[in-house]
């Protein structure tokens, strides 16, 4: 079971910036593929970025140039950088690990509030 924690988020003003990380409990960090999902009150929980255990990424469209994922496998931990921050951004925001063999693994969500 790989536990996950979440940091980072917080209340930011339109167009601020925010890193999220999030720390695996585990040794095997290296072979998870690693994402950020987000999920705003009403709406359905929807996938934000991922990184493949060889570093590929992927972001959704409506992030594309003001989000970036990355992760460093030396500190069991990945990362979304958050620029030119919305208000339609404000969502509790969960990391997730998927192993080779398939298994998911969620942490508890830190919450992104775009205010001003």
């Amino acid at each position: 079971q790989v536990q996950l924690v979440e940091s980072g988020g917080g209340l930011v003003q339109p167009g601020g910036s925010l890193r999220l990380s999030c720390a695996a409990s585990v040794s095997t960090f290296s072979i998870y593929a690693m994402g950020w999902y987000r999920q705003a009150p009403g709406k359905q929980r929807e996938l934000v970025a991922d990184i493949t255990s060889r570093g590929g990424t992927r972001h959704a469209d409506f992030v594309k140039g003001r989000f970036t994922i990355s992760r460093d496998n030396a500190k069991n931990t990945v990362y979304l950088q958050m620029n030119n921050l919305k208000p339609e951004d404000t969502a509790l925001y969960y990391c997730n690990a998927k192993s080779p063999w398939g298994t998911s693994n969620w942490g508890q969500g830190t919450q992104v509030t775009v205010s001003s």
